[in-house]
């Protein structure tokens, strides 16, 4: 049996999702799991495709970047698949893993995607020591969670949330959750406690 796989990252993109499935149905695939969810988040539907692939089945996909986020997640998938004796088929590539070569070719577009992704942070590290060099990179913009000291120091000071929130530049909201977090585990000071509640 063949069963599909059709994701897309942003609800913006029906017709995307729409020409999966018609592509994994022209294929023959008698199930199609479907889900509109970036690639890095929980993908439910994935899940339960796989699960309810079984020995002899084939995971259709449309392209390889609609199956795994990354190498790593992409040699986790065919090594679970691998071992159920499941094959992996991606139409754009023309691979199927169900033969030699297509085991073949998929270990191969994996080294070139890992060398292609090792090449652009090399890219990203050279160019962000060029911009410090001159001056220009001026880092991550802090976050409220990067200025968890600060908000408990003005909290056992005895400001308020709302004035600690106004003098570091963060919303209240992050202010209750720093203090949500800390008095849960247990790092508070005993005035920062006291003035959180």
């Amino acid at each position: 049996m063949m069963i599909g796989y059709a994701r897309t990252s942003t609800l913006e993109q029906k017709a995307s999702l729409e020409a999966q499935r018609e592509s994994l149905r022209g294929v023959g695939c008698e199930k199609v799991y479907e889900e509109q969810i970036s690639s890095v988040a929980p993908r439910e539907s994935l899940n339960a495709a796989m699960e309810f692939c079984r020995e002899g089945d084939v995971l259709v996909v449309t392209k390889l970047d609609r199956l795994a986020r990354s190498v790593k997640h992409l040699g986790e998938i065919v090594d679970d698949l691998e071992a159920r004796n499941i094959g992996l088929r991606v139409l754009n590539l023309g691979l199927d893993t169900s033969n030699a070569t297509g085991k073949l070719m998929l270990n191969v577009l994996g080294s070139v995607a890992q060398f292609e992704r090792e090449m652009m942070l090399e890219r990203q590290q050279e160019g962000i020591a060029k911009a410090k060099a001159l001056g220009k990179y001026k880092g991550r913009k802090p976050t409220a969670r990067m200025k968890k000291d600060a908000v408990l120091d003005h909290l056992a000071l005895g400001h308020s949330k709302r004035e600690t929130a106004a003098l570091l530049g963060i919303s209240e909201r992050s202010v209750y959750r720093i203090v949500a977090e800390y008095q849960t585990q247990g790092l508070c000071t005993e005035n920062a406690g006291q003035s959180a509640i």
